[in-house]
């Protein structure tokens, strides 16, 4: 019998939220049972494991407050001494400057999501008929008649 491993995914799940702080969402997760790592972070989660099961707890914790809740794909799991700044000697790791900047605009885009949400969907227009010939000389007779 194969035994075959999943493919290991990571996902940065940013939490701009004043319903859900980080350690929420983490201990949501903790408590599901799923076979992931997680990592705290200042501005949210750092969660890699088995694609499926990351997926999963993905969905799980957006639905916490869906709006203010992001999911970020990561290319390095949490502790990589590719991007670990104890490996490198210190100060933020690349892409940190750019993730904090993103995570600024995070609570403008989930406020206008909410406001997208509650607004009621457009209506289609009614399908209007063509006008006959004869209704629009009827109405260029009464308007020159005024």
């Amino acid at each position: 019998m194969t035994d075959v491993k999943q493919e290991e995914i990571t996902k940065v799940i940013v939490i701009s939220s004043d319903k859900v702080l980080p350690v929420d969402a983490a201990m949501r997760i903790y408590e599901s049972e799923f076979p992931v790592t997680v990592k705290e972070t200042c501005f949210g989660l750092i969660v890699t494991g088995p694609a499926e099961e990351v997926l999963a707890v993905t969905e799980e914790i957006r639905k916490l407050d869906k709006n203010h809740i992001f999911v970020k794909d990561r290319g390095f799991p949490a502790g990589d001494e590719r991007r670990c700044r104890a490996v490198r000697g210190g100060g933020p790791r690349p892409g940190f400057h750019f993730l904090r900047e993103e995570v600024q605009m995070l609570s403008a885009i989930g406020t206008a999501l909410d406001e997208l949400e509650a607004k009621e969907p457009v209506k289609s227009p009614a399908k209007k008929d063509k006008l006959k010939v004869s209704e629009l000389e009827r109405i260029i007779e009464a308007e020159i008649a005024r």
